[in-house]
């Protein structure tokens, strides 16, 4: 299950916003509820810190009396540090929160202020000490790499504090300039200049080094967490595992047999309101995946994965023998040591296999 809260900027009167996502999951649950058990709940996707905990508190109970969720493991909460006061954190915790996203991104204000947060860095450290304070021992932090202009020890700093802070997990990402973001507008004026694909990379390859250093598993290419504490949910993608999502511009997956179906909400909140008080569900768009690109997928996301891809699963799932449809590519992905010398019928990226990701995952798709 994942709740995802389209980004806004207030929280001016959500009473009608709670009670749409009420109903769709209620509807939801109606559909879905019997069929497979929840083992995660994730409220994320922009600003659920901005919703009052009775409000978290009503979305929680709703989940519970829609779908079997007698093995949910893992809630996940994600939170701005701005709205992380003692009283909010202790409070989701009391809910069963048991997992937090904090939106760190950097702990340099210069940092913080070119990305427009609204918080500051002294607020990012003071958000994780109230997040220990109030009995979370597992929590990620979120930090952004390849800032323009951002200082090379910057990057450095930034793990090193976030390691000193004890924190049990972190999650790097590479700023990318998405078309029509404020961002893009200045870099297409020439106001400001990306940072190049090398510094992308050296400040990707230090934090695989440095935070394997301090005893970190490098489980995921964007995920870093010590032992015991990767995120449940997320391996749950990465396993094209069914998912609900339940809010504006929410994504689902569902597959029990073929074709599998994906879909996605309206991104607007009203119409998304509206749709609902009608007892209408929400969507925007919906597909049907075949086969093959279901085995496509599951390339892409398991090459991401310190656990590799597994050949055997993907030729007993998808009906795809990579060993027989890209051999050449294989042996030419280890001799550029991009991947290493398969065993046990998996393919696992090395360290420079890493830093171009997509282009491995490009030359073995089954489709290409």
């Amino acid at each position: 299950m994942y709740c995802d809260f389209y980004f806004v900027t207030t929280a001016k009167s959500p009473a009608s916003f709670v009670r749409a996502m009420e109903q769709e999951i209620r509807l939801y649950g109606t559909e879905y509820g019997a069929l497979e058990p929840l083992e995660t709940i994730y409220f994320g996707g922009g600003t659920p810190s901005l919703l009052p905990l009775d409000d978290v508190a009503r979305i929680l109970r709703t989940i519970d009396r829609s779908f079997d969720t007698s093995r949910v493991e893992e809630v996940t909460f994600e939170l701005n540090p701005e709205d992380g006061s003692d009283d909010y954190l202790r409070g989701l915790r009391k809910l069963g929160v048991n997992r937090l996203s904090i939106g760190i991104q950097s702990f340099f204000d210069s940092d913080l202020e070119f990305m427009n947060r609204c918080h500051k860095a002294e607020d990012a450290k003071t958000v994780i000490a109230r997040a220990h304070d109030a009995g979370f021992d597992n929590f990620s932090a979120d930090l952004i790499f390849g800032v323009p202009k951002q200082p090379e020890e910057y990057w450095s700093a930034n793990l090193e504090i976030a390691v000193g802070l004890d924190v049990p997990h972190i999650s790097t990402y590479s700023l990318t300039v998405e078309e029509g973001t404020p961002l893009w507008k200045q870099v297409s004026r020439g106001l400001v200049q990306e940072s190049s694909d090398d510094v992308h990379n050296t400040r990707f390859v230090f934090a695989m080094d440095y935070l394997r250093g301090q005893g970190f598993e490098h489980y995921e290419i964007s995920s870093f967490a010590r032992p015991g504490h990767r995120a449940i949910h997320n391996h749950r993608y990465w396993e094209h595992a069914n998912y609900i999502g339940c809010g504006p511009s929410a994504h689902s997956f569902w597959w029990k047999g073929l074709p599998a179906k994906r879909w996605s909400n309206v991104r607007n909140v009203k119409r998304y309101e509206a749709l609902l008080t009608q007892h209408v569900m929400p969507l925007e768009d919906r597909e049907h995946l075949d086969l093959d690109t279901l085995a496509d997928e599951y390339v892409m996301l398991r090459l991401r994965t310190m656990d590799g891809l597994n050949l055997a699963e993907l030729e007993e799932r998808y009906g795809v023998d990579l060993l027989v449809d890209r051999l050449q590519e294989l042996a030419d992905l280890e001799a550029s040591g991009l991947i290493h010398p398969i065993r046990n019928h998996h393919v696992r990226l090395t360290d420079l296999g890493k830093t171009v990701c997509n282009s491995v995952t490009t030359k073995l798709l089954p489709d290409s």
